[in-house]
């Protein structure tokens, strides 16, 4: 058995190599019932019970003692920006379009692929040390995230973000990017990873260019993944450029679909999301970097649910985050939506819990998001010996709002341990990879470190 304080021997180390046949006993679920898990080494749960131990004991090449964990589903991060990890701290408190303008994309403009990789990594080695299982990533030097995820082992969603202001020339080298992406993804022949196209915004991607990205996204057959109605100036000034929301000139430049993922939704009206609710979009609530940005206005979770629409959850990027814990992200969601909204019974502990799994899982495009037989393996280990997890009155509770990435003891992906005792391989070597990287983003932008 491996000790909570290092991971020292061969055979230890070697938990961490591939996928195999894995036995998880006395392990709590969130209606409080003890059960054993078991799991074959293609990654799906094949049985869940109080006697499976008993049962298959014999055909698992590893046992791991699950006794004072809770097991919950791998958490799904829907929205972010990977690799903007190494401008965790550099500009804060300020206004959106100013941020942007002033501080994030002259910064961005000195980015490398060799920048992306290693804070990719970084996001990557922080998602899965506080529960993250898969992620929907928007950036830039994409082949080069998918290379950081693919040697991470985690699940992924790879778009290059398309930002054209109409451009023509740019639009087609934008496309490239894209193409370049989609073609590398399917070239790792990884179960994990697929691409996405990722036209940033109705504000920063016209109408005409805005239809051709959602014809490649359909003759792909992959996700569309944007940004919509973040803020009222952005729908205002659609509303006074186009006579129509944001969310109207999306559909009406065919970009929604199932097959579409929007991320924040702040500013969106009742209309608006009952078109969502008809094309089958997904959407996804950013509640932290939209409280830091100020962006006026919560989500209007308790419309989209009546409208059907698929709500899940994400963290957005570090530099407005600024970090990648979803399980403080459920929190700030579930809370935000009662205080703005004033409806304290809105977003409560078990819908939030499943807006970060199975409404993300759903959101992302493959089964998972629960703990049951013929599911994925996406699998937490949340320890019962934490402050945060004390008393036990409602393991849903304490998940949703006293529990942060630290109580994630075990982190499984697809059958894969990436995680055990809060060891994570090669974490030494990834943050010093990342500082360094960061410091030279900054060098060559000519700004101090």
């Amino acid at each position: 058995m491996i000790q909570p304080h290092g991971i020292s021997s061969i055979q230890d180390k070697e938990l961490f190599l591939k996928n195999r046949s894995t036995l998880i006993t006395d392990v709590l679920l969130p209606n409080k019932k003890q059960v054993d898990i078991w799991y074959d080494d293609t990654g799906i749960i094949r049985a869940v019970g109080p006697e499976v131990a008993k049962e298959h004991r014999s055909e698992a090449d590893i046992t791991l003692d699950g006794s004072g964990t809770l097991a919950i589903p791998g958490l799904v991060n829907t929205h972010t920006h990977g690799a903007m990890t190494l401008l965790r701290g550099y500009a804060d408190d300020m206004h959106l379009q100013q941020w942007l303008s002033e501080k994030i994309w002259p910064l961005e403009a000195h980015l490398t692929g060799d920048h992306v990789y290693w804070g990719t990594k970084l996001a990557c080695l922080e998602m899965i040390k506080s529960g993250t299982v898969a992620f929907n990533d928007m950036y830039f030097f994409m082949k080069d995230a998918a290379r950081a995820v693919d040697e991470s082992k985690i699940r992924a969603v790879l778009s290059h973000g398309i930002i054209t202001f109409g451009n023509e020339e740019k639009f087609e080298t934008e496309l490239k990017a894209t193409d370049d992406v989609v073609h590398y993804v399917r070239s790792l022949h990884s179960p994990l990873i697929t691409s996405a196209i990722g036209p940033h915004a109705p504000y920063t991607v016209p109408p005409d260019h805005l239809s051709i990205c959602a014809e490649y996204g359909h003759k792909e057959k992959i996700l569309l993944h944007t940004h919509l109605a973040e803020t009222k100036q952005e729908v205002d000034d659609c509303q006074k450029t186009y006579g129509m929301t944001p969310t109207a000139l999306l559909d009406k430049a065919g970009c929604l679909s199932d097959r579409t993922v929007a991320a924040h939704g702040c500013w969106l009206s009742e209309d608006d999301c009952r078109l969502l609710g008809e094309r089958g979009s997904h959407i996804a609530h950013n509640p932290v970097s939209n409280m830091k940005l100020a962006t006026g206005r919560a989500m209007p979770y308790h419309w989209l649910s009546d409208k059907g629409v698929n709500v899940s959850l994400g963290t957005d990027g570090c530099s407005s985050n600024n970090n990648l814990d979803m399980l403080e992200e459920m929190k700030i969601a579930a809370i935000c939506q009662k205080f703005f909204w004033n409806l304290d019974t809105l977003l409560p502990a078990a819908e939030v819990l499943s807006m970060a799994t199975s409404c993300g899982a759903k959101a992302l495009g493959y089964a998972g998001g629960e703990i049951k037989e013929g599911m994925p393996a996406d699998i937490l280990l949340v320890s019962l010996h934490c402050p945060s997890m004390i008393p036990l009155h409602n393991p849903v509770s304490n998940i949703a709002y006293s529990a942060d990435g630290g109580a994630v003891d075990t982190t499984i992906c697809n059958g894969r341990i990436l995680m055990r005792n809060r060891y994570v391989p090669d974490e030494n070597e990834i943050i010093k990879g990342a500082s360094s990287s960061a410091d030279d983003l900054l060098n060559r932008a000519g700004i101090m470190a």
